[in-house]
């Protein structure tokens, strides 16, 4: 994901979904072009947080079986 950061920052600030994760993380989605999703798994902190991975997939699923959080 080198060279993509302001995509990433571009998904966690305006995701298409946002679901929950297993630990307290929170999964945000976008769609690309070509039927492919960006998917950013982060942690929010009380004034901070962190991207923990990103990742394209065309496999949507494994986070559409989990809970939405948003919208």
């Amino acid at each position: 994901m080198a060279g993509l950061e302001e995509q990433v920052m571009d998904v966690i600030c305006d995701p298409l979904f946002i679901f929950s994760g297993g630990g307290g993380e929170l999964i945000a989605v976008n769609a690309l072009a070509s039927r492919k999703w960006l998917v950013v798994v982060y942690r929010e902190m009380e004034d901070d947080g962190f991207v923990i991975t990103a990742f394209f997939t065309r496999r949507t699923r494994w986070f559409r079986r989990r809970q939405q959080v948003w919208p």
